[in-house]
């Protein structure tokens, strides 16, 4: 009998499915059916267009994205990357003598550079880039195997090397000429000084970087610095300049140029006597100062063994600045002048007052002095005592001046402040207050020591005196340039009044004398009323080391003041004597600056005072 019963969660049987049979296909076929397509092909169509459209609409939207709105910045990206500026130095100024003459220029100069990657690519060889070293060498002076290895360069090739820097145009021009893919020039400007070590201790120099080292190029550089320009355009991937494409450029502007009060051609003849003497006489170092009394401008200043600013190396650093206006020292028998002005202003004294004077002289303190030669006592009068240049007979004309007069007289005519004549390192001397001076100092200040001074500030002294007693700012820079072109007078200190008009007079008069009768007749010239001092000073220079300086001070014409001259030796060998070694200097220095100037000689006679009495 069938058993109807089954186990628990059985499922009934079924018949099996053909392998690959789909539901709703009868079974036992094996095959299966394609699946119903949606719509008509006029529809599908329709869909196709509509997809076509979007992707088209998307593109589009791209492409106006890209041309439009980024566009512009994106070109603008890329071409910055491809942009080189290049800097265009902005020229110095000049400086010029009183005359418009350059004394310092600006001269242009280019630096040649290759781009090595640019280079190698085109000539492709060794062989090839030895071949254009050996045309390129005779134009830069260079080896052509030096210059062969640095065309090619090392294993990773530069887009800028130097090959030469500071070439003239000239040179530039020829190395144009070769048409050496790679090779460039970059334009530059040089400092030349066209008078060369003429007044090379004034000018200064110009350092590696373009800027003022010393002198009126470190004092002005703000003035005579120019203004670098630009010059934009587009280079490829190596470095190479793309011809044709678009360039912008902003121009450099020139510096603007400083005037100085120097005369070239009186600087120059000072330059050459004074090195000559200096040679003569076996002296350290000197210096030369040329000054026109009425307007304080300095015609000259020169010092022994000027730089030449072309090559400021080849000269010592401590020989490139101006002792004229850093060194100090006792100024001598040349001070005198301001104690004959304190003894005649105060009343102490008169031209023709008379005096016993010895060669030993021993003050009410207790201090000894004495004159630089021995001599039996003299009868001589005030004119006298200057012209002879006597340290016992000045103390005895101005030992009534009371101490604080005496330094009264030494600040008014410009010891112990500088004279601001517009010079680095200028310093100012030594004057100490009154009520530090010692028993010996007091009377020693009188005929010129236990005080130090420049010779700018000695020369100051004469100039006031034949100005009419007037002191007048010494000064080395008559203007500069203005924007317009036009020149702009250097702002001066207000003259000042130092002592009377007649006083002034009645020193010139002894200073005349001085020259005619006394120790400065080697200053005298032939034709020129002429009034002068000598000085034999001292320099100490520490451990115990005392150092002679010899100076000759004067004036021309007497009667009609134009100039001052300073001459100053510093450890002569031959002479200690100012009247010896440096008037002689003077003379000539003189004599060409009136003939240079056109001041003739007046022609009226001297009106001496008389130096002896009985």
């Amino acid at each position: 009998m069938p058993d109807h019963r089954t186990t628990v969660g059985a499922r009934a049987s079924s018949p099996p499915r053909a392998v690959g049979a789909t539901a709703g296909t009868p079974s036992g076929t094996g095959t299966v059916l394609p699946p119903a397509r949606t719509g008509t092909p006029r529809e599908r169509q329709r869909i196709a267009l509509v997809v076509v459209l979007v992707l088209l609409a998307v593109l589009a939207g791209r492409l106006v994205h890209m041309q439009v709105v980024a566009g512009p910045a994106l070109a603008a990206e890329h071409t910055a990357k491809r942009l080189h500026t290049q800097e265009i130095p902005g020229p110095r100024g000049e400086i010029l003598d009183r005359n418009g003459v350059a004394l310092a220029t600006s001269v242009e100069r280019w630096n040649i550079v290759v781009n090595q990657q640019q280079l190698v690519e085109a000539l492709g060889t060794p062989e090839k880039v030895a071949q254009e070293a050996e045309r390129l060498a005779p134009v830069l002076g260079v080896p052509a195997a030096e210059l062969g290895a640095e065309l090619w360069g090392g294993a990773e090739k530069r887009g800028f090397v130097y090959l030469a820097k500071g070439v003239v145009p000239e040179v530039y021009d020829q190395v144009r000429d070769l048409r050496i893919p790679g090779i460039s020039g970059e334009h530059a400007t040089d400092r030349a000084y066209p008078a060369g070590n003429t007044a090379g201790n004034i000018l200064g120099f110009v350092g590696a970087e373009g800027f003022g080292q010393a002198g009126i190029e470190m004092i002005y550089e703000e003035v005579l610095e120019g203004t670098p320009g630009q010059l934009t355009y587009e280079r490829g991937a190596r470095g190479q300049r793309i011809p044709g494409r678009e360039q912008e450029s902003v121009p450099a502007v020139p510096g603007r140029d400083v005037q100085l009060t120097i005369d070239r051609d009186v600087q120059y003849m000072a330059q050459r006597a004074l090195d000559q003497k200096v040679a003569e006489s076996g002296a350290q170092w000197g210096a030369v100062q040329v000054v026109d009394v009425r307007t304080g401008e300095i015609l000259a200043l020169v010092d022994s063994g000027a730089v030449d600013p072309n090559e400021p190396g080849a000269t010592p650093a401590r020989d490139r600045g101006s002792r004229a206006i850093e060194a100090v020292y006792e100024p001598g028998s040349t001070a005198k002048v301001i104690s004959m002005a304190a003894a005649l202003e105060t009343g102490t004294a008169t031209p023709e007052s008379r005096f016993t004077v010895p060669y030993l002289y021993t003050t009410p303190n207790g201090q000894t002095f004495k004159d630089a030669h021995e001599h039996p006592t003299l009868q001589l009068t005030l004119a006298g005592v200057f012209a002879e240049s006597s340290n016992t007979g000045t103390i005895m004309a101005g030992e009534a001046i009371p101490e604080q007069v005496r330094h009264d007289y030494l600040r008014k005519f410009g010891f112990g402040e500088p004279t601001g004549v517009g010079l680095p390192g200028e310093s100012g001397g030594i004057l100490w207050p009154a009520d530090t001076w010692d028993g010996r100092s007091g009377y020693a200040v009188l005929f010129g020591q236990a005080v130090s001074s420049t010779v700018m500030q000695n020369t100051q002294v004469f100039s006031t005196v034949a100005n009419g007693g007037v002191r007048v700012q010494p000064h080395l820079v008559k203007g500069t340039t203005g924007p317009d072109g036009r020149l702009v007078p250097t702002e001066l200190e207000e003259p000042e009044r130092v002592i009377a008009e007649e006083t002034a007079q009645t020193l010139m008069r002894m200073l005349e004398t001085t020259v005619v009768e006394g120790t400065g007749s080697n200053g005298a010239i032939p034709g020129y009323r002429v009034g002068g001092k000598t000085g034999t000073a001292q320099a100490f220079e520490g451990a115990g080391v005392i150092k002679h300086v010899a100076s000759f001070i004067g004036v021309a014409p007497v009667d009609d003041p134009r100039i001052a001259v300073n001459v100053v030796l510093y450890d002569p060998k031959t002479s200690i004597y100012g009247g010896a070694v440096a008037a002689p200097v003077f003379r000539d220095v003189t004599s060409f600056t009136l003939q240079h100037l056109g001041i003739p000689p007046t022609g009226t006679p001297p009106e001496l005072y008389p130096t002896t009495w009985e």
